[in-house]
């Protein structure tokens, strides 16, 4: 298992505390920010045999609808855009409570994950034979870590 993550994203979180199904969720992660601990990895999967950021810079997500689960969790499903393609996804929502930044701001903090995603479904193969000898994974894992201050 090769663990990485994007060190460069943005998103907005549209909370109705009152309301949740009201909610909504926007993100952009800069795909040439992968940092999978390895350098020459990393540019690998920005070039063309994976990422290809020249013409894929971004991958994206835009909420649909928010349905709360219990008091602290929820599922968001929305259109995930990686590779130049979108599929519906969806995001499994943890509330962990809130707090301050570093910046002594307000914040809450979220914990989120993915069911596995196939890469093959956004077109993000190399070659056939070399996976299959190096053993690349077809199915990712997704978990983020949020920490959001209100504006």
């Amino acid at each position: 298992t090769v663990n990485g993550s994007f060190k460069q994203f943005s998103g907005m979180i549209g909370l109705d505390r009152e309301r949740p199904e009201q909610s909504s969720v926007n993100a952009t992660i800069q795909v040439r920010s992968i940092d999978s601990g390895i350098a020459r990895r990393d540019e690998h999967m920005r070039g063309p045999d994976f990422f290809d950021i020249a013409k894929y810079p971004e991958i994206t997500f835009k909420s649909r609808s928010v349905k709360q689960i219990g008091n602290w969790a929820g599922d968001i499903v929305g259109d995930f855009t990686m590779h130049g393609v979108t599929r519906t996804i969806t995001l499994h929502v943890r509330f962990l409570g809130t707090g301050k930044s570093a910046a002594g701001a307000e914040t809450t903090r979220w914990r989120v994950t993915t069911d596995r995603i196939k890469r093959d479904d956004y077109g993000l193969r190399w070659s056939d034979n070399v996976e299959r000898k190096s053993m690349i994974g077809r199915d990712v894992g997704v978990t983020m870590e949020i920490e959001a201050e209100p504006e």
